[in-house]
């Protein structure tokens, strides 16, 4: 294919690229998508546990971490929630929202993909898989893309790459790469909604708790989020660790109240008053997990009966449920991550278009650009809204 000419070259076939090229073709243009995988969509595939965990109904700003979070308004504004269920609908794919407004496909994620791919073939998008990007250059047209197999000549340049989380699937750096070589900043990138690890030695340790799970509010860096927490051998997911880990550096500590809502000092009290010989494992674990109960009063070396503890020892068992505080010594990675943060710095962008406000031509959408979201549908909802951006200007 030496010598074709394209009016616009994605570089990435996941749920940003797909989007953009499906726009892009809907409006005439000759787009081709390239990437280095042989399966289109692959994350879409497993995300929600191969539900698709769409988008969520109440996305805003809020929702999303970035140097600049007001970016992502202009986008989510073009193209938002109500938007991508009804077209997945209008498509015939099954869609239900479940607890904290999160849509999810009632059948397989895969769906999802076949519709983008449908629509892309409608639109005369041309794909090629298995294409490594040795290098890209500017031309004298717009953009040179070089693989092992051709040159790729393009108008218009879209890097929809994505992150590094889940390298089994391929992830790569291409896309920071590629700005820092036409001079953008690059955030910082980091594993982003992945479990903590926690010192072997501690408090709580995931050898003596696995597969526990509790409800529980989780504080760090002046940012908190509630829900299930869940012990592993290594430290602790679940949705509430994940959901902080975005915001978690190392060598910080994390702060958990493992019994939100029910203020303990008060039930020990009460406790003490109606039943004073009932023991204090008793009382506690009528409240959490027997496990996690008698690995608490172990560590503390509390046991008995109610009337025989001191009010300054019953004070101190409430101060290490609602106040446990650890120290994680780092997160399980890439290989774990739902996502990346960080990124190409969005104040290179035009938050309209997601093209760069210095190289005409070149965009950057997705998770390769330093909007990171909550769990909950909001990663997806920034891939289907930055790439609808671009696709409507390419």
């Amino acid at each position: 294919m030496n010598g074709a000419h394209w009016d616009v070259i994605v570089l990435g076939a996941g749920a940003a690229g797909l989007m953009c090229a499906l726009e892009a073709g809907r409006r005439g243009r000759r787009v081709l998508v390239l990437d280095h995988g042989s399966q289109p969509g692959a994350k879409i595939c497993i995300s929600g546990g191969g539900h698709c965990n769409l988008t969520n109904r109440t996305v805003s700003k809020n929702h999303y971490l970035s140097l600049h979070p007001g970016f992502c308004t202009a986008a989510l504004g073009q193209f938002g929630a109500e938007q991508v269920v009804h077209r997945l609908t209008r498509a015939g794919i099954a869609v239900e929202e479940r607890p904290g407004g999160q849509y999810f496909c009632v059948g397989s994620a895969r769906q999802v993909v076949t519709w983008l791919l449908e629509g892309c073939r409608s639109a005369q998008v041309e794909f090629h898989l298995g294409q490594s990007v040795q290098r890209v250059e500017q031309a004298a047209a717009g953009f040179a893309v070089h693989t092992q197999q051709a040159v790729w000549q393009g108008h218009s340049l879209v890097v929809a790459s994505g992150g590094l989380s889940f390298p089994a699937l391929g992830a790569s750096d291409l896309g920071y790469r590629l700005a820092r070589q036409w001079g953008l900043t690059v955030v910082p990138t980091r594993p982003g909604l992945v479990p903590l690890l926690l010192p072997r030695s501690g408090f709580l340790t995931g050898e003596t708790l696995a597969g526990l799970a509790v409800e529980a509010s989780v504080h760090c860096q002046k940012v908190r989020f509630s829900g299930p927490l869940l012990f592993t051998h290594r430290g602790l997911s679940g949705p509430v660790i994940l959901q902080i880990s975005s915001h978690w550096r190392a060598g910080e500590p994390v702060r958990i109240n493992l019994l939100p809502g029910v203020a303990l000092e008060s039930v020990f009290r009460h406790a003490r008053a109606c039943n004073p010989r009932q023991e204090v494992a008793t009382v506690l674990s009528q409240h959490l997990p027997r496990r996690l109960t008698h690995a608490i009063l172990n560590h503390l070396a509390i046991a008995g009966r109610m009337a025989e503890i001191a009010d300054a020892r019953l004070r101190q068992l409430a101060e290490a449920v609602h106040r446990w505080t650890v120290t994680p010594t780092g997160t399980e990675g890439y290989r774990l991550a739902e996502v990346t943060t960080g990124g190409v710095d969005t104040a290179h962008l035009a938050s309209k278009t997601m093209e760069c406000r210095t190289i005409p031509g070149l965009y950057f959408i997705g998770e390769v650009v330093d909007i990171t979201g909550q769990l909950g549908g909001y990663n997806l909802q920034w891939a289907w809204s930055s790439g609808y951006a671009a696709g409507q200007w390419v």
